[in-house]
């Protein structure tokens, strides 16, 4: 069985996980209400996608 002579510095180890980490999170404003929403996806907000209503906004409850 193979056995490493020598123990991995932190530094070695941790350059081999330098393309580990999660990529940063996209946000684009939109087009009809100006909330920040995900690229392609429907707004939470007003319901549009693509320049069109495509489910009726919720009722914001008091």
């Amino acid at each position: 069985m193979a056995v490493p002579k020598k123990k991995t510095s932190q530094s070695r180890r941790n350059m081999r996980r330098a393309h580990d980490a999660l990529p940063k999170s996209s946000y684009v404003e939109c087009s009809n209400c100006g909330e920040v929403k995900r690229p392609h996806h429907l707004c939470t907000a007003c319901g549009h996608y693509d320049g069109r209503e495509v489910v009726a906004p919720r009722a914001e409850s008091a």
